[in-house]
Order: C-alpha cells, then sequence, then structure tokens
C-alpha cells in the first residue's frame, strides 16, 4: 500500500513544532525553479540550507546555468530567516560511475534509481558533516518522478548515515502548479530536459 508521504511529513513538522526550536534542514534542490514551491513550504519550520548536489547534469554549462538561477530566487523571494547555500562539487564522473552500464535504460528506470541513490546518499552524508537535523530533496515536486521510490532511498541512506529523512510528495496540495507559478514570477530559467545527457535524448526523441 502506498503511503501518504505528505501526511508523514506534516506529522514530522508537528512533532518539531512541540519543541519550540526550528531544526536544521538540508535541502538537496534539483534546479530552482523546483526549488522554489518547496522552499515557500518549508521556510516556517526549518532552517533551511540548499545543496545544489547534481552531478548528473550535462553539460556543464548547464550545470551552471541552473546554479546561477538560486542567486534569482533567493534575491526575490521572500524568506525572512535567510537561506544559506551550502557549496557542492559539481564531479560528472561519480554519477557516470554511479550509472555504468545502465547508459540505454529508459527514462525513469534503474539508470534514474541508482542516479537518486547517489544524489540522496551524498546529501545525508553532507548532513551528517554539517550537524543537520534533517535532509531531504526537492524532487519529489515533480510530476515525472517516483515520489514513493524517492522516500524509500532517502529513509535507508538516512537510517545508513544517522540523520533523519524528512518525508515528503511535494506535488501534493499543486505544489508542482505553484512552482511554474513561482518561476514565472521570478522570472527563472526553466529546463526543458530533467540534467543528464540520456534524459536530453529522450526529450529529444520525444519531440521528433
Amino acid at each position: 500500500m502506498k503511503e501518504n508521504f505528505q501526511l508523514l511529513m506534516e506529522d514530522e513538522i508537528a512533532k518539531t513544532k512541540s519543541t519550540g526550536k526550528k531544526p536544521v534542514l538540508l535541502l538537496q534542490c534539483c534546479c530552482a525553479p523546483c526549488s522554489s514551491a518547496v522552499l515557500e513550504r518549508l521556510k516556517e519550520h526549518f532552517k533551511l540550507k540548499i545543496y545544489f548536489y547534481n552531478p548528473n547534469i550535462y553539460p556543464e554549462a548547464e550545470y551552471k546555468k541552473r546554479l546561477v538561477q538560486f542567486d534569482k530566487l533567493l534575491e526575490k523571494a521572500d524568506f525572512p530567516n535567510g537561506i544559506e547555500a551550502v557549496e557542492a562539487q559539481y564531479n560528472p564522473d561519480e554519477f557516470y560511475s554511479a550509472v555504468k552500464g545502465l547508459e540505454n535504460e529508459r527514462e525513469g528506470g534503474a539508470r534514474c534509481t541508482e542516479c537518486f541513490k547517489l544524489r540522496l546518499s551524498e546529501t545525508a552524508r553532507k548532513a551528517k558533516e554539517i550537524g543537520a537535523d534533517y535532509f531531504c530533496t526537492t524532487l519529489t515536486v515533480s510530476p515525472h518522478k517516483n515520489s514513493q521510490l524517492l522516500n524509500e532511498i532517502g529513509a535507508e541512506v538516512g537510517e545508513r548515515y544517522g540523520v533523519k529523512f524528512l518525508p515528503s510528495d511535494f506535488k501534493k496540495k499543486e505544489g508542482y502548479k505553484r512552482s511554474t507559478q513561482l518561476s514565472e514570477e521570478y522570472g527563472l530559467y526553466r529546463q526543458n530536459y530533467c540534467g543528464c545527457e540520456y534524459s536530453m535524448w529522450f526529450n529529444k526523441a520525444q519531440d521528433s
């Protein structure tokens, strides 16, 4: 039976409120447009630190183009307590090593699963390193991503590193729609493929 991760997130947030303190959350961000609605939803409940760890993005010029959108987002958005960006290294070899042998897998299949594991594992490791109370990902805001799978991976790597994973399904309550609204309002660049070169090929094949 599929779990309602939106409700699980709300239950966890309620627990944090009872402590009277805002816990620190390290948020793995896939891009600024998707992050906009997620940050808006979480900003009142956590001390947020964003982590743009995405070695899958191809080419490097695209990675840099997406990265600078966060400056635009954080300048224009109303984040009363400020949000800190935790530096992430861009090393595509980490991605290619993780998905070796899966290059011809369908989009959304085994290759994507390994990509999710790589990014969430590194986020959990970094959360442990900086002493964050939680970690989470913006990936569940996308209607094209498997929230069940992402939450299962997050819970598994969180247990491995000893850091709480915040369950989520940010597409719920029109989260994706809100992300498109905010992106338009803030003038954010919205990419037309997930990130890796294989997803780029997939989108080109779909358009042809």
